[in-house]
């Protein structure tokens, strides 16, 4: 029985020890990842390069630390489906490094799909090019195989830092609204794309998904210019449809 209770007590130990760090942001429960090396890129990802502020916003950094670039993400414990989805950002993202990439999007657990598919992406990267635009709506497809869709654009925030990125996912069809500056209409909008494709079905997923939001270095390059990267998220509202 003493055996017994003390594997118990190691097993629990390791289970607190290896919990990952969560946040609490915008009213809803985030996980942050853990300390590893892994996609995409690869990547450094660092738990601590995410952090939430005493006004409630969401900081993402991404840092050297001894010669390594380290990056962050967070996704919701929440699965959320159909709806409206909109991120309020503090930051240029029209002028982000070449090699730096912003992600907002859902993801598909391994019981909706494979990466690949599912995915509905708000992105705002080169992808290494300085000459590629950096603003890119994507929608990956419900079944495996199949071309993702998508749309990329150029944009300058006249505004200042701050932008509104959002989509709108029902069962037929997905709306795309970038806008500059912080809104919950649709004024000064700068991006769109509405994506209503013939097979919906195949096309769109039908399952809720944590959302997901990520910064980092594309095929794990470093920042061009060298220089660190602070992105901060003032808010995300989910309105379900």
């Amino acid at each position: 029985m003493k055996k017994a209770s003390t594997f118990l007590a190691v097993l629990l130990t390791a289970c607190i020890s290896t919990q990952a760090k969560t946040l609490r942001f915008s009213g809803l429960d985030w996980i942050v990842r853990s300390d590893s090396r892994g996609g995409p890129g690869p990547n450094n990802w660092a738990a601590d390069n995410a952090s939430v502020d005493a006004g409630g916003a969401l900081h993402l950094k991404l840092t050297n630390r001894n010669g390594k670039w380290y990056c962050p993400e967070v996704y919701t414990k929440e699965r959320l489906g159909y709806g409206r989805y909109q991120f309020w950002i503090v930051g240029r993202v029209d002028k982000l490094d070449p090699n730096v990439v912003l992600g907002l999007f859902n993801y598909p657990t391994s019981d909706v799909g494979p990466d690949g598919t599912h995915e509905i992406d708000i992105e705002f990267a080169q992808w290494g090019n300085p000459d590629s635009e950096h603003g890119n709506y994507t929608v990956w497809p419900a079944k495996a195989g199949l071309k993702p869709s998508g749309r990329s654009f150029a944009f300058d925030l006249d505004d200042g830092d701050y932008s509104t990125q959002r989509f709108i996912w029902s069962p037929n069809s997905i709306s795309f609204q970038s806008l500059n500056g912080h809104y919950d209409d649709d004024q000064n909008l700068f991006a769109d794309w509405l994506f209503q494709p013939k097979a919906p079905a195949k096309l769109i997923s039908r399952h809720a998904m944590p959302v997901h939001i990520n910064l980092w270095c594309f095929r794990g390059n470093p920042p061009l210019d060298g220089k660190p990267v602070e992105i901060v998220v003032s808010s995300f509202k989910f309105t379900p449809g």
